[in-house]
């Protein structure tokens, strides 16, 4: 079964309009990470150099405060690998390198923690860490012990690498840590960095283990390898959210292999996807360019919406691709990204991106801060690597005409939906808008309608002149298994309920009374018989309306 994610559920919630108790967390019950962490790692900036030292790791803290950086919203000052001697003391602890840490690590967190900031430390589940050369040792079969040291040192922040495993199943690795940090009693967030080699999958199993989970290798400062690292995640939106986070890695911006154009490209993605944003360069001599585009506050701000929602692809084609992220106050963050080598003009429309049902709407770029109205497009000349991040708001909204409407035929006010976008007289392809079949259920087709997947929520605004819905809805007969429940809500209220309906059943007529409503709602749940085939059809779904 696929389970509803956080976001999802609370993007249910907003669609509604309507207020629930809060729910408990689904995630790493440690309360940390509510939205992706910010801050800095020295990794991709130093590796194991003799720059990697005590005096660095103070001056990055000295300028997140003196570049506005911590006022940005960074907080983890996290060092990487390469920080311990070689070999444990005579109880089996780790010693800090002499050299590089002479004051100890306890020293230069408590530094950290003065400036009003967080400390972030690294290991490995494995018996060495991965820069093996050296002979650094990991954190396997040391899991209790390591953890007691870190917090007696005042860790926040524990990335746990995958080097020298010795063959031991990765959960079994890292749940034995994430039981370690529990024990400790400090919180610690703790980052997966699995690299999405195991199998299963770690993102079918990191929710309840980490707060974060690496879904890639390590990235390089370079357009192709960064754009793969962008694609390897667009799959992937189901399994974020609060206290869960897809860690495409850390930030290249400002390492110099790329051109600010692609850096802007860069962090917004990353915004997108609600990705940690962990800075890489050395931002102690961070250009102005660097620091305009890291203390974005605007893009922040669609990285760090507390929906927790990641985006999804709503068309790609030709190297030009959209992306739209669900916001918590029912704005979208729509990303228009233009691959090829060319300027290009990206479009697309508020509907595709889940919004409509308004007669206007707000574009305001978040890179250039100008806004402008439309009437439902969204399209801009995007320069090649280009991103143009727009944040999308609606403005008044449009009732149904009078008469009997399709619902396919009106723009929805919003539309959440568990694989892929909602389509419109097709059925749900699960990826990219218009993949899906002719709608059929029971062996019966249907020229129109909505093609769904569970866990969904539609939304269209009645404005209070509609009387009467109906639909006839079942699994869709592409697919031989899955059960789903359909229900309709006129505002706060239920109005209808289908019970379990499965692949093996035609469809039910139901019908509901939404007069004086403001808010139509199509929703859809698994039926919870552990199936992944949850294609749900609102097949002839009408409105009639004054």
């Amino acid at each position: 079964m696929r389970r509803v994610p956080m976001w999802l559920a609370a993007a249910l919630v907003a669609a509604a309009g309507i207020a629930v108790p809060a729910q408990p967390a689904a995630a790493l019950e440690n309360g940390l990470a509510r939205t992706p962490p910010m801050g800095f790692n020295n990794w991709n900036t130093t590796h194991c150099t003799a720059t990697f030292n005590e005096a660095m790791v103070k001056g990055v803290a000295d300028t997140f405060v003196s570049a506005g950086l911590r006022d940005a919203g960074y907080r983890y000052v996290n060092i990487d690998d390469c920080w311990a001697e070689k070999t444990r003391d005579a109880a089996g602890n780790l010693v800090p390198q002499h050299t590089r840490f002479p004051h100890g690590i306890k020293a230069v967190a408590d530094y950290v923690h003065a400036k009003g900031l967080k400390f972030g430390l690294y290991t490995s589940a494995g018996t060495k860490t991965c820069n093996g050369a050296d002979g650094f040792p990991g954190g396997l079969d040391h899991e209790q012990q390591d953890a007691n040291l870190f917090a007696s040192w005042g860790v926040d922040y524990l990335k746990y690498d995958n080097c020298n495993n010795q063959g031991v199943d990765a959960q079994v690795r890292y749940k034995r840590m994430r039981d370690a940090l529990q024990a400790t009693g400090r919180p610690i967030a703790y980052s997966i960095c699995e690299w999405g080699r195991s199998d299963p999958k770690v993102w079918t199993w990191g929710e309840p283990v980490g707060n974060l989970w690496r879904t890639t290798g390590d990235i390089s400062d370079t357009w192709s390898s960064m754009i793969g690292k962008a694609h390897a995640n667009d799959d992937l939106a189901r399994y974020a959210g609060p206290g869960h986070w897809n860690d495409p890695d850390m930030l290249e911006v400002g390492n110099g292999g790329m051109t600010d154009t692609e850096y802007r490209t860069h962090f917004s993605l990353w915004a997108v996807m609600a990705a940690p944003l962990l800075i890489g360069s050395d931002i102690r001599t961070a250009s102005a360019a660097t620091l305009a585009i890291l203390t974005n506050t605007d893009v922040i701000a669609v990285d760090q919406d507390v929906l927790g929602a990641q985006a999804t692809v709503v068309s790609s084609s030709a190297g030009l691709v959209v992306y739209s992220k669900p916001l918590a106050n029912g704005d979208r963050a729509v990303a228009l990204l233009n691959e090829t080598g060319a300027s290009a003009t990206v479009s697309t429309t508020a509907a595709a991106v889940g919004l409509g049902g308004a007669s206007s709407y707000t574009l305001k770029d978040l890179w250039s801060k100008a806004s402008r109205g439309t009437t439902g497009t969204i399209s801009a000349t995007v320069p090649s690597h280009g991103t143009v991040l727009y944040r999308v708001s609606k403005g008044q909204l449009t009732p149904p005409p009078a008469g009997t409407s399709q619902l396919s035929a009106l723009s929805w006010t919003s539309a959440v939906n568990g694989w892929g976008p909602v389509e419109k007289d097709r059925s749900n392809g699960e990826k990219a808008a218009g993949d899906g079949k002719p709608l059929t259920i029971g062996g019966v087709g249907y020229a129109h309608g909505l093609g769904t997947h569970a866990a969904s929520d539609i939304s269209f605004h009645l404005g209070g002149r509609c009387t009467t819905v109906t639909a006839e809805v079942g699994v869709d007969d592409e697919k031989t298994l899955g059960s789903v429940v359909f229900q309709l809500w006129r505002d706060g209220t239920k109005i209808a309920d289908s019970g379990v309906r499965t692949a093996s059943q035609g469809a039910l007529h139901l019908v509901g009374d939404i007069s004086g409503g403001t808010t139509l709602r199509l929703v859809v749940t698994d039926g919870g018989d552990g199936v992944n085939s949850d294609h749900a059809d609102w097949a002839d779904a009408k409105v009639t309306c004054a």
